[in-house]
C-alpha cells in the first residue's frame, strides 16, 4: 500500500436531502434485514432438506451466502451514514471494505457463470449429468472460485491503494468503490485505469460468456422436443437467471468498464444501489422461491414446525 497524507475518507452516502434521511433508513433496514432473511434461510432451508442437496442448490446455498456477504460489506455502513452527520472511514477500512465487497462481486460473477453451466448439463447432457456435476466436482469448482475471487481482489486492490491521495478526501458515494476513490488520486492514474477496466473486462466476459453459450445450447435442445411444452420449460428455466444476469451484468459493465473520468457519481450510486443491495435481496425469489423443489421443501418445514408445536401444546394441557 502506498502512504498517503490522507488518513481516511468521508462518505458522502446517498442523498443530502435532510427530507429523505428517515425514509431513506428506514427503506434500507427493511432491505437488509429481507436480504438477511431470505439468503440465511435459504442456506438453512437447503442444508437441512435432504432433497435439496444437489448441484443446483449447492451453487445456490454458495449464491445466498455471498449475497449475504456482498450486502453486509456496504448496507450496514449506509445505515451508519443515516445516524452520523459526518459518514468518515479510515484509509484502511476504505481498503479493506472495497476488498470484501470485489472478494463477493467476483465469486457474484462467477457463481452465475457455473449455474449456467450446471443447467446446460442438467438440460442438454442428461444422461451424463451425474457423472459430470459429482460432489466433488461441484466443490473443486466453487474453492477455485473462492480463490480466484481473492487473488483478483488482491491485485484490484494493490492496483488502487498504490495511488496517492493527497487531495480532497471526499467519496462521492456510498461506500468505497474503485472509481469512485480512483478518481480522488493525485497521481497519474492512466494506467491503474487501464489494469482497473482490463481485469474486469475479462472477468465479465467470460463469465457472460458461459452463461449465454450454456443457455444458448440450453434453448436449441428444448427447442428440438417441438413441443409447446419445451418452449415453456425453456422460459421457466431461463427466464429468472437471465432477468437477474441482465441486471448485475448491465450494471457491472456500465460502473467499471469505463475511465473513472467518465463516471457520473450520482448516476454511479443508483447502479450500485442494485447490484450491491437490490439484486441480493431479490436473488431468494428468483432464483428460489419460484421453485417447486423448494416451495415444497420450505412447506414441509413449515409443517414440521406446526406439528411440533401443536404437539408441545398438547403436551402442556395434558400434563
Amino acid at each position: 500500500m502506498n502512504h498517503s497524507e490522507v488518513g481516511g475518507f468521508i462518505l458522502e452516502g446517498v442523498s443530502h436531502s435532510p427530507e429523505l434521511q428517515i425514509p431513506l433508513l428506514i427503506v434500507f433496514t427493511i432491505m437488509y434485514i429481507l436480504t438477511a432473511l431470505g439468503n440465511l434461510g435459504m442456506i438453512l432451508l437447503i442444508v437441512f432438506s435432504s432433497h435439496l442437496h444437489t448441484p443446483m442448490y449447492f451453487f445456490l446455498s454458495n449464491l445466498s451466502m455471498v449475497d449475504f456477504g456482498y450486502s453486509s460489506t456496504t448496507t450496514p455502513k449506509v445505515i451508519a451514514g443515516f445516524l452520523i452527520k459526518e459518514n468518515v472511514i479510515s484509509y484502511h477500512a476504505c481498503a479493506s471494505q472495497m476488498f470484501f465487497f470485489l472478494v463477493f462481486a467476483s465469486m457474484e460473477n462467477i457463481i452465475l457463470a457455473l449455474m449456467a453451466y450446471d443447467r446446460y448439463a442438467a438440460v442438454c447432457k442428461p444422461l451424463h449429468y451425474t457423472t459430470t456435476m459429482t460432489a466433488s466436482v461441484c466443490v473443486y469448482l466453487v474453492l477455485g472460485s473462492y480463490i480466484y475471487a481473492l487473488v483478483n481482489s488482491s491485485v484490484l486492490i494493490v492496483n488502487t491503494f498504490t495511488l496517492s491521495f493527497c487531495g480532497p478526501n471526499v467519496v462521492h458515494h456510498f461506500f468505497c468503490d474503485i472509481p469512485a476513490v480512483m478518481v480522488l488520486s493525485c497521481s497519474d492514474k492512466h494506467v491503474n485505469e487501464m489494469v482497473m477496466i482490463f481485469i474486469s473486462s475479462f472477468n465479465v466476459f467470460c463469465a457472460l460468456c458461459v452463461v449465454l453459450i450454456s443457455y444458448l445450447f440450453i434453448f436449441v435442445s428444448i427447442f428440438k422436443m417441438h413441443s409447446s411444452k419445451g418452449y415453456q420449460r425453456a422460459l421457466s428455466t431461463c427466464t429468472s437467471h437471465l432477468t437477474a444476469v441482465s441486471i448485475f451484468y448491465g450494471t457491472v459493465i456500465f460502473m467499471y468498464l469505463q475511465p473513472s473520468a467518465s463516471h457520473s457519481m450520482d448516476t454511479d450510486k443508483i447502479a450500485s444501489i442494485f447490484y450491491a443491495m437490490v439484486i441480493p435481496m431479490l436473488n431468494p425469489v428468483v432464483y428460489s422461491l419460484r421453485n417447486k423443489e423448494v416451495k415444497s421443501a420450505l412447506r414441509k418445514v413449515l409443517e414440521k414446525i406446526k406439528s411440533s408445536q401443536g404437539f408441545n401444546t398438547f403436551g402442556c394441557t395434558t400434563s
